[in-house]
């Protein structure tokens, strides 16, 4: 029972603590600039194909070597030090930059056959998606270490948030620097900015890589230990679940280019606020739940969002109005929010110490099925069913995932996470 001497509680519990105010300024950074660099890059292709499916394969190409080693990743940042694997995957994916800023030159351009461009892209894109195998699970996995237990729906709330603000910078910043100063510095922005995250990844302290009392195991018993631990905990697989199917089918950023080219015809600048839209209105919505988390109700709120997340997907489809566009895409983005918020705290509360790595890679391959993979699949039905009627059949799929979760996982509204 809530009385007068009840303290209050203190919304800025966990960004007191340095070294997760340097992880999630890290997680920030990172995101505004993989975002800025995806957005460039998207625009330039569509430029140079006008094929919605080159921008599906962009997706595809970082998905298909996350998802072979990611549960590797899992593997490794369960017994190394999780540090050094976020500073080396972010040394490749800087290097993935600087080698993209080389391919765009002129004078290398006019050697190559457009076939011969775009295949080198693609192959740097699976580099990018390599290294992202390994620095997925690992920053996953360290979060909890950063805070005490009592803190990690506050900490999940935090990252989440600065995770969304990146994703609002890094879209709606995208569009204007590629206005002002060209594709080709541009590059050389996104790799400065990747040397400032490998620099506040050296000032967290090394944790200490968890005991695990169990016999040693190989690497495919630990691997199948992962997947296990998923599968037998219910409100883990359904809570990604639902992530992994509304994303994959209701998902529609991959396309966002057609939309601002031919349908909305704002431009790369309009595509800069489309592409933000999504997470102005997470991060709204999670400045909200700091103060009111949607833990209490969990799996009601979780089922909700998602449902809402579906509806919204459906008008955005529909509109042609820019305004409208962008109040639907922010709907998507707040609801969104809710969803994850939840998952993030089911993910730090239920796994085991000396499991976390894995599961977060098991929860990687969900999430980078349902956004790189959804990614390939918005761009392959826009080209078949065409953009408006493939994005639509998305948010109706995604209110009939809903309604099946729903009637299989009645018992889990009683599950309390606050």
């Amino acid at each position: 029972m809530v009385t007068d001497s009840t303290p209050p509680i203190d919304s800025y519990a966990s960004l007191r603590i340095p070294d997760f105010r340097y992880f999630v300024m890290n997680s920030f950074l990172m995101t505004v600039t993989l975002l800025i660099q995806e957005v460039i890059l998207g625009y330039e292709l569509y430029k140079i194909t006008h094929d919605p499916l080159a921008l599906g394969l962009v997706g595809l190409a970082e998905a298909l070597p996350f998802i072979a080693l990611s549960l590797f990743g899992g593997h490794l940042a369960d017994r190394r030090d999780k540090k050094r694997i976020l500073q080396w995957s972010s040394l490749v994916i800087l290097f993935g930059s600087v080698i993209l800023y080389f391919v765009f030159q002129p004078s290398v351009v006019a050697g190559l056959s457009q076939t011969v461009r775009l295949a080198t892209i693609y192959g740097v894109l699976m580099l990018i998606g390599t290294a992202k195998g390994f620095y997925s699970p690992a920053s996953s996995s360290l979060k909890p270490f950063l805070v005490p237990r009592e803190l990690y729906a506050n900490s999940a709330t935090w990252s989440s948030s600065f995770w969304q603000a990146g994703a609002i910078v890094g879209p709606g910043v995208a569009g204007f620097i590629y206005n002002w100063v060209g594709f080709d510095n541009t590059l050389i922005v996104v790799i400065g900015l990747f040397a400032v995250c490998l620099f506040l990844i050296s000032l967290i302290k090394s944790k200490p890589v968890p005991v695990n009392e169990a016999p040693t195991q190989s690497l495919r018993e630990s691997l199948k230990e992962g997947f296990r631990f998923v599968f037998k905990t219910r409100i883990v697989l359904y809570a990604i679940s639902l992530d992994l199917f509304s994303v994959l089918f209701g998902g529609v950023v991959a396309i966002l280019p057609v939309f601002a080219e031919d349908i909305l015809h704002v431009g790369a600048e309009g595509l800069g606020f489309l592409r933000a839209a999504p997470s102005i209105g997470a991060l709204l919505t999670m400045a909200y739940m700091t103060k009111h988390p949607p833990t209490h109700n969990a799996w009601r709120n979780m089922l909700l969002a998602v449902a809402g997340f579906g509806v919204a997907t459906i008008v955005f489809s529909l509109s042609t109005n820019i305004y409208l566009s962008l109040i639907m895409l922010a709907l998507t983005g707040a609801f969104d929010s809710v969803s994850v918020i939840i998952r993030q705290t089911i993910l730090q509360i239920f796994p085991p110490d000396h499991m976390r790595g894995r599961v977060a890679a098991v929860n990687g391959i969900f999430v980078s099925s349902s956004n790189e993979i959804g990614a390939f699949e918005s761009g392959l039905l826009a080209r078949l069913l065409g953009t408006v009627p493939s994005v639509a059949l998305g948010g109706v799929v995604t209110l009939g995932v809903v309604a099946y979760v729903y009637t299989r996982s009645k018992e889990l509204f009683a599950v309390r996470l606050s």
